[in-house]
């Protein structure tokens, strides 16, 4: 199930991270990378008061960035996809603790997930050293790289 996520909402629930840091957005999006590829998921994360001409989005793996434009919000952006969702949106979850927010995806009949819960996932995630290699992912064992690096170390015949 595909998350919408409330980016400014979540990041001060995430112990260690705050919004005062300078790469606070990054920082989240790394973690909901990381979140995405352990749990084989989609997510969306809504940003809000993007400095002017950086307004739009990006693929980040998995994640789907959009960055806001300062006469919006992260919480209109997130109102207009679940409308653009439509019938879909009980398929999705909804990571906000404003209570706006997540009336509004009531509304729609997605799930909501406040966003300490969400926190306390991504910190259980981490916590656990879930990253990239989990299982069914295609990081090299040692074993591997020694028989690649034997394969392709060879001289080639001119």
């Amino acid at each position: 199930m595909p998350y919408l996520i409330d980016g400014h909402n979540l990041i001060p629930k995430i112990p260690g991270m705050s919004l005062q840091n300078l790469d606070d957005e990054q920082q989240l999006i790394d973690r909901l990378q990381a979140f995405c590829r352990a749990r084989r998921q989609k997510a969306e994360v809504f940003f809000d008061q993007a400095p002017p001409g950086q307004a739009g989005s990006k693929q980040v793996g998995l994640v789907r960035v959009y960055y806001v434009n300062r006469r919006s919000s992260a919480d209109e952006a997130i109102r207009k996809r679940l409308e653009r969702i439509g019938r879909e949106a009980p398929n999705w979850k909804v990571v906000s603790s404003d209570r706006q927010v997540q009336a509004e995806a009531r509304s729609r009949r997605a799930e909501v997930v406040p966003s300490e819960a969400f926190a306390a996932t991504l910190m259980e995630l981490s916590d656990q050293g879930e990253t990239a290699e989990t299982p069914g992912s295609t990081a090299s064992t040692p074993a591997e790289v020694e028989e690649w690096l034997r394969l392709f170390s060879k001289p080639r015949k001119s």
